[in-house]
């Protein structure tokens, strides 16, 4: 018995048909539109099993492309699963960037006549600010909030 039975709208079915039939979208949405189309109640009503071999994919995504169509709706279930965490936690948030910048803007250190992105990247490691840092991260980071370092012997 199939917990979740989708019945599409004609408009429903006829706008689906027309993005497979385009394909001037991302693959997964067609993918899924494909899906909804081939286990529609009012159509096909094929198995998941049928479906998920005739698309190339596992039968946990024909079930909960169906889960998202009744749950959420339409949009949902042509949409990936939204992720709840990001897959990889920013090195520097804001309170580091604050530092970070603060740090770019303060003397270098002893020897150097500027400071270069790995003499940061190492600064904020020996400062205990994070654990490990790379000079690119310190790179993209400075970059991110437009940070361009004042020439002091200007003039």
């Amino acid at each position: 018995m199939k917990k979740f039975i989708v019945r599409l709208a004609a408009e429903e079915r006829q706008q689906l048909e027309q993005m497979v039939k385009k394909g001037k979208t991302q693959a997964y949405r067609i993918k899924h539109a494909n899906i909804l189309l081939a286990v529609d109640a009012n159509g096909p009503s094929l198995y998941d099993t049928a479906v998920a071999k005739a698309f190339s994919c596992h039968i946990n995504t024909v079930g909960n492309v169906r889960q998202r169509f009744v749950e959420q709706g339409l949009e949902a279930a042509l949409e990936r699963k939204k992720r709840e965490y990001p897959a990889r936690w920013p090195i520097l948030d804001g309170e580091k960037e604050a530092k970070l910048i603060a740090l770019a803007c303060s003397e270098p250190p002893a020897g150097h006549s500027r400071w270069t992105l790995n003499l940061l990247a190492e600064k904020l490691v020996e400062l205990q600010i994070v654990e490990s840092i790379c000079g690119q991260t310190v790179r993209r980071t400075l970059k991110k909030t437009s940070f361009v370092p004042i020439a002091r012997n200007v003039g």
